[in-house]
């Protein structure tokens, strides 16, 4: 078995593992790179692999740094199947054509107000493009090995990240195992049931966007309610760049939680992205992957007022009332969240609440640096509004509670790869498990392969 890490290697995003074992060949996740513009420019590259020539693609989980370049693949020539979990193929159904439409509105942005250095700007796919891929998806049940060719199959295990995210384990004719965890939750995520203890694998690749962080003890309301407070005592308006899937959920529990005990005022919640709005309403469908009981669920999903259309989107900064408004994207890259932050982050009555990690060279990162401004759509805008950034609220688990899940495992692996980290978070995690375990472990680069 040959692994080609073509992703996740030395960043967080991007993620794309290429199989190959006999005359099977296989990807294990299709992401999008974001963050800097260097990043970005990889998804405009040619696959570094015949798109025609691949058998399946199996997907931890819907994150668009995960599943975000599937769309093109399919469109380059990619034929088979695409497997998953239930929860992740009803996700992607809602990101993937979201993704599309947001990368043929930035195009057609760019070309009207002329910033882009291409002539015309072009939307990496469409949204008609992901409609066409997603008739691929092949939805698996948990637990379950599925058969990817005689001498290989693969079983998916509950990783606890999202709605859907999935271990998985692949196993060749021999028995040799290689693990793939994608985003591995929280063991005490109030939302989430906690990851599927495992006990072995001969080869893992481990994410380590945490690797060299602890999250902080504060309970994530006190911080959300905080903020909040102080705001509306300036008669401000808090807004919240939010991941669609994952982030929003568990900041409309929060928020629920602290209406209920009366902790913040009572100012309205806008929730203001369909897709997060389709996202939360699959809370209901996936009961058996969350903790909430049916009548919490859908108290926590009605908290917010829905903004679905354009006009409902507009009309939310038309209203000069203190409220709090949830937006995607969760970095500030695109999304109807910019038309908020252009309205609210000059005004210092205002503040900015980051949910979650800021890629290097997002929006979201710039602002939790205290750049003094934020250019959106060809223009530079002054930052004046406070910018808090919640420390406790990932969906990731840091490296103590990744060491603590590994401790489960009966028998060491023969090695343990490295990725989805920042350089430095990845080299942490690699000390760590070798330190604690006495593993073996790696980091690897950018197009490196290791036969197992």
């Amino acid at each position: 078995m040959r692994v080609t890490f073509l992703g996740a290697t030395g960043t967080v995003t991007g993620s794309r593992y290429l199989i190959e074992h006999d005359r099977t060949c296989i990807l294990i996740d299709c992401g999008l790179f974001q963050g800097n513009p260097e990043l970005r420019q990889r998804n405009w590259q040619a696959a570094p692999f015949n798109p025609a020539a691949l058998d399946a693609i199996l997907l931890t989980h819907a994150h668009i740094d995960h599943s975000g370049a599937i769309p093109r693949l399919v469109r380059d020539g990619f034929k088979g199947p695409i497997y998953c979990s239930e929860a992740t193929a009803d996700l992607c159904a809602i990101l993937l054509p979201d993704s599309g439409r947001i990368q043929e509105d930035d195009a057609e942005t760019a070309n009207r107000y002329g910033y882009s250095r291409h002539a015309p700007a072009l939307p990496l796919y469409t949204e008609a493009d992901a409609h066409i891929a997603l008739e691929q998806f092949r939805p698996v049940g948990l637990g379950t090995p599925h058969d990817l060719s005689p001498e290989l199959s693969f079983t998916l295990s509950r990783a606890g990240h999202i709605l859907g995210a999935s271990f998985i384990d692949l196993r060749s004719g021999d028995g040799t195992s290689i693990l793939f965890t994608g985003d591995i939750g929280r063991p005490n995520s109030p939302v989430m049931k906690a990851p599927a203890q495992l006990q072995g694998a001969d080869y893992i690749v481990l994410e380590s966007t945490y690797g060299d962080r602890r999250h902080g003890e504060k309970d994530p309301s006190d911080q959300i309610g905080d903020v909040i407070r102080r705001t509306a005592a300036r008669g401000g308006t808090v807004v919240v760049p939010a991941f669609a899937v994952g982030r929003t959920q568990d900041l409309l529990f929060h928020l629920y939680t602290l209406k209920q005990a009366g902790r913040i005022p009572d100012l309205p919640v806008f929730l203001d992205s369909p897709m997060a709005i389709n996202a939360t309403e699959l809370l209901l469908r996936h009961k058996n992957e969350h903790r909430l009981s049916p009548q919490k669920c859908a108290a926590v999903c009605a908290i917010a007022r829905y903004a679905r259309t354009v006009d409902e989107s507009k009309a939310i900064n038309a209203s000069p009332i203190p409220k709090v408004i949830i937006s995607a994207s969760g970095m500030a890259t695109g999304g109807r969240v910019l038309h908020h932050l252009k309205a609210y982050v000059g005004d210092p009555r205002n503040a900015v609440l980051l949910a979650g990690y800021q890629a290097p060279g997002t929006r979201g990162d710039r602002l939790a640096r205290g750049e003094s401004s934020l250019r959106i759509h060809g223009r530079d805008w002054p930052v004046r509004a406070e910018i808090a950034q919640l420390d406790t609220m990932s969906a990731h688990a840091d490296y103590a509670e990744i060491l603590d899940w590994l401790k489960n495992f009966r028998s060491p692996p023969r090695k343990v790869f490295i990725t989805h980290g920042e350089p430095k978070a990845a080299e942490a995690m690699r000390q760590h498990i070798t330190e604690m375990f006495g593993w073996e472990a790696t980091v690897p680069i950018f197009a490196h392969h290791e036969v197992l």
